[in-house]
């Protein structure tokens, strides 16, 4: 007997144009399905085609972040980015492996550790603030990813000899720094072959190679002196495990996530910053109070104005989640292999949730405005960005390096490009900088 469905409408087309629409100007796509079709649409692309099915309503995001995740795979609905991150990624596994890999990774994101990350960030931030000058006309977009990789590379990976830097920065950057085209290789394996994909995969084995020697160096070093004095994440990973009931992380664990922690925490953090400095550049009075919480120390105001830039200018699109069996979700029966999304770009321009939505207000994050569920540029549930303590940690961080010495002034208003799988401003959100 057949089943019957209730898989919502949604735009229709050619499956491979809508792909590469889904890829190229996915903003405009689901603004405008938004506006004809309601809080919950469906879209369809390649491979398959396999049907995604986008929520706004808050009640729905709720609903889908509290569902049993043995039946809505978080893992599998991030499939896209196995060729890149590797089979064992926090990101794209589920079940009893996810659990293991998130209880291994866990004690290197905690309280303590932060603390333990914070001074090395600092020094980075200060190095990085202390080359730019009065009039200068900064491109944010650039300088942060310059500074986020300074940390991923020496706070994450642990690398702090210059020559081997020098060596991993510019290929590490190619991983990142890439036109949404370039995914398309990630969905049609036949492309790595053929430039331009070809030369990425080659970059990609590359720093693969590079990451391997850290990690068998680092391993000598543990059995040698335990890595005593050693408190990066890839150092906190290696002495993770080894007990009668948890096996330690293997080499290709090991490279998985620290490739994870770079895609899902470098261009991240830096595009939220280059948000956050462009809006305070374009709003005198917020700029003022924002230099006074950094001369102060009050990184709440901080955090509320990196919160707020988040909010407005949303960094990753949705959160996807594969039923592994037929559900029903929202309200709809949908059948196994359908993937939902709860959509972070039309939950956080919701009205009902944000009073001005479009206006840039970092005091909703400190009057108790902001309700469970609206704000998820992490994601929620269970399944929530194992790294939101330490992307917080350091965007605070260096904005107020940032402001204790300059002030900024944006030159004019900018809208988003997708660049890989991130949003990023699309001009790079220049400000001219003023020494105070």
């Amino acid at each position: 007997m057949s089943q019957s469905y209730d898989v919502p409408p949604g735009p229709r087309g050619n499956p491979l144009l809508m792909t590469m629409r889904f890829m190229r100007k996915r903003g405009p796509l689901i603004r405008d399905a938004h506006a004809r079709y309601g809080d919950t649409f469906s879209v369809q692309i390649l491979p398959g085609p396999r049907t995604i099915v986008v929520h706004a309503d808050p009640a729905d995001v709720k609903e889908i972040f509290a569902a049993d995740p043995s039946q809505l795979h978080a893992g599998e609905g991030n499939a896209i980015l196995r060729p890149v991150m590797g089979d064992h990624s926090l990101l794209l596994t589920d079940d009893a492996e996810h659990q293991r890999g998130r209880k291994l990774l866990m004690p290197a994101f905690t309280g303590p550790a932060m603390r333990s990350y914070r001074p090395l960030v600092e020094g980075l931030a200060k190095e990085s603030v202390q080359g730019w000058h009065d009039g200068q006309r900064l491109v944010t977009l650039d300088a942060m990813n310059a500074l986020t990789l300074e940390v991923i590379l020496q706070v994450v990976f642990g690398v702090t000899d210059e020559e081997r830097l020098e060596v991993l920065r510019p290929k590490v950057t190619r991983i990142v720094d890439i036109d949404a085209g370039i995914l398309l290789s990630w969905i049609f394996p036949r492309l790595r072959k053929v430039p331009p994909w070809r030369g990425f995969f080659t970059n990609l084995r590359e720093v693969d190679a590079l990451l391997y020697a850290e990690i068998a160096e680092r391993r000598a070093e543990h059995a040698r002196d335990g890595l005593e004095g050693r408190d990066d994440v890839l150092s906190r990973l290696l002495r993770a495990g080894g007990g009668d009931d948890e096996e330690p992380l293997s080499d290709q664990e090991l490279r998985d996530q620290l490739v994870t922690l770079l895609l899902a925490g470098h261009e991240t953090t830096a595009s939220a910053l280059s948000w956050t400095l462009h809006e305070l550049g374009r709003h005198p009075d917020l700029l003022t109070r924002a230099t006074t919480a950094a001369d102060q120390g009050d990184e709440v105001f901080l955090g509320a104005c990196l919160k707020e830039a988040m909010r407005l200018h949303p960094i990753i699109d949705f959160v996807a989640r594969s039923l592994q069996s037929d559900q029903v979700v929202a309200g709809r029966r949908l059948p196994r292999g359908t993937t939902v999304a709860p959509s972070i770009m039309l939950s956080h321009s919701r009205e009902a949730s944000f009073a001005d939505a479009h206006l840039f207000r970092p005091d909703r994050f400190l009057d108790g405005e902001v309700s469970a569920g609206t704000w998820i540029p992490f994601g929620g549930g269970v399944r929530r960005c194992i790294g939101a303590a330490f992307s917080l940690m350091e965007g605070t961080v260096v904005l107020r390096e940032v402001l204790q010495r300059f002030a900024v002034h944006t030159e004019q208003p900018t809208g988003p490009r997708l660049r890989n799988i991130t949003n990023v401003p699309d001009d790079k959100a220049p400000v001219i900088l003023r020494a105070r």
